[in-house]
């Protein structure tokens, strides 16, 4: 998990991937891992799911099923590239407004080039904040979507009571996230994929390695089905739910504010 921890000389300390790290740092180190692949995002993903991630993130759509008026405002979360934003808007049939929220800078601008180029900016809106203390007022959207970014934010519970602030009544959670495998067999071949494969093909798309061997370790750090969802239950989310896909590889977390 990425709770916070008490160092040997007194001060707060998280995971990084397998190291420890100051409270402090792992923003700062995190944010240079997505400086460096921004432009190979979805390359990346494609690597570490071996191209499921389209699959799942269309599930996650499927199970949002955004309504198909202008009315209709989402959030997306550690979502800068416009994955999840894109499919939103064309699922509403371009109704829909996304705001499209990341950290990092250079993911966003992948973002907005991408959104021009597909003719969906009017439906959009780019900002760089932080997860933990989000720019917009309480009650102020109809649903909360984020892939495969959770596990990177230091304060994940910050960030789950974060999203019911700004959830309107009646409004949506829905977390995509790599989770903890159920299958044995299933289960050593990922080990074996993830530690010995992912972090070689990265580092012959990319050039670097690094950034896939965190991504890798932050995937075997993060709670598991059962304690995220009792992480979202205790933000104060209602009818807490979680489907697995591809025998736990992933799975999607749901929750409501009511």
């Amino acid at each position: 998990m990425t709770e916070a921890r008490t160092s040997a000389d007194g001060g707060m300390e998280t995971s990084y991937g397998f190291r420890k790290v100051a409270d402090g740092e792992k923003q700062g180190l995190v944010n240079d891992v997505f400086h460096k692949v921004a432009k190979r995002y979805d390359m990346m993903n494609d690597v570490m799911s071996a191209g499921m991630h389209r699959v799942w993130k269309d599930a996650l759509i499927a199970s949002l099923n955004p309504r198909k008026d202008v009315g209709y405002k989402t959030l997306d979360v550690a979502g800068g590239t416009g994955d999840i934003a894109f499919r939103i808007v064309e699922a509403s049939d371009r109704k829909a407004h996304v705001t499209v929220l990341d950290i990092n800078g250079s993911m966003l601008a992948v973002g907005a080039e991408r959104a021009e180029k597909k003719r969906l900016s009017e439906n959009l809106a780019f900002v760089e904040a932080n997860a933990e203390s989000l720019p917009f007022e309480a009650n102020s959207f109809d649903a909360y979507t984020i892939a495969f970014g959770i596990r990177n934010v230091p304060h994940i519970d910050v960030a789950l009571k974060e999203a019911y602030r700004v959830l309107k009544r009646g409004g949506r959670l829905l977390v995509l996230e790599f989770s903890e495998v159920e299958m044995p067999l299933l289960e050593r071949f990922y080990e074996e994929w993830s530690f010995k494969a992912i972090p070689r093909f990265g580092k012959m798309i990319t050039g670097e390695a690094e950034p896939y061997q965190y991504l890798v370790e932050s995937i075997r750090k993060f709670p598991n089905q059962e304690n995220f969802a009792a992480m979202i239950r205790n933000a104060g989310f209602s009818r807490v739910t979680y489907t697995n896909y591809t025998g736990g590889i992933a799975a999607l977390h749901s929750g409501w504010k009511l």
